[in-house]
């Protein structure tokens, strides 16, 4: 038997992510995430044009605290437009490609071409689901440059005030823009192995895609009924936002430790699953 090259599974996930950014379906959807930070800096910049023109630049006193500090110091809105497309732009992304990642395949009747040696179906299983965490960070560097382009152009940069009302300058609050990105892309891991699990569940991707999308969207509703705050904590959105403690001083630790634990407990449990599934299914297309 030939060995297999030690190489050869990076070739295979290189190969993998250039399928995935390529396809028109991924384009589009990276299309709407950068328009979304477009969109907010327009709105804001229109809507409190005439207050900024005259040194108001306070957001009229209006909107969330990241929307209201944009005026004056547009990397402000960088974290807005995280904080508006992880509820659902940048879920809902995931959850398609992640939900495509093999009911595509297998959809699409190429399945078992890519299972053929030395691939092996745990490499191929851990190669989608590396190609769905770099989307993951892909699309979320999408929404902070764009919104930090938008920034730049629309709003003056500078050093920026904190949550707690102390000031840091530009420098570091670019860095803290980067961890910011780097902890939502973080946020959506435990979402792309529940992904990647219904996709071993299904041959059709459209049926994948749906389930996925459907599994957030309950989610979402569960975290909004008062009357389920027992299980709310469990709930892979849970702790999302947290990553606005990082515009802290001092930075709030403790959500975003219970956040990284929880989507790494969500993607040890249905990676797990994901791969039971996948190695013993009978592959026929």
């Amino acid at each position: 038997m030939r060995a297999v090259r030690p190489l050869w599974s990076l070739g295979l996930l290189r190969n993998e992510l250039l399928t995935t950014l390529r396809r028109w379906r991924t384009l589009a959807l990276l299309a709407v995430l950068a328009a979304v930070p477009v969109l907010i800096g327009v709105a804001v910049r229109i809507e409190t044009g005439g207050a900024a023109a005259h040194g108001g630049g306070d957001g009229g006193g209006q909107g969330p605290a990241f929307l209201a500090q944009i005026t004056n110091n547009g990397l402000f809105l960088v974290f807005t437009a995280l904080a508006a497309t992880l509820p659902v732009f940048l879920p809902l992304a995931v959850g398609v490609v992640a939900g495509d990642a093999i009911a595509g395949e297998a959809g699409a009747g190429t399945l078992r071409y890519l299972l053929v040696a030395p691939a092996g179906r745990t490499r191929l299983l851990l190669t989608k689901y590396a190609t769905v965490l770099a989307f993951c960070l892909v699309a979320t560097l999408v929404v902070a440059v764009s919104a930090l382009a938008m920034g730049a152009l629309l709003f003056p940069l500078g050093d920026l005030t904190t949550i707690s009302g102390t000031r840091i300058g530009f420098a570091e609050g670019l860095g803290r823009a980067l961890l910011i990105a780097l902890v939502v892309a973080a946020s959506l891991t435990g979402l792309a192995a529940l992904g990647l699990f219904v996709s071993t569940l299904t041959s059709s991707g459209v049926a994948a895609m749906a389930t996925t999308v459907g599994l957030l969207i309950t989610a979402q509703i569960l975290e909004q009924v008062p009357q389920l705050h027992a299980i709310q904590p469990y709930l892979f959105p849970h702790y999302w936002l947290s990553f606005a403690d990082l515009m802290r001083e001092p930075v709030y630790w403790d959500g975003l430790v219970k956040n990284l634990e929880l989507q790494a407990l969500y993607a040890a449990v249905f990676g797990s699953a994901a791969w039971a599934r996948f190695t013993t299914k009978d592959i026929t297309a």
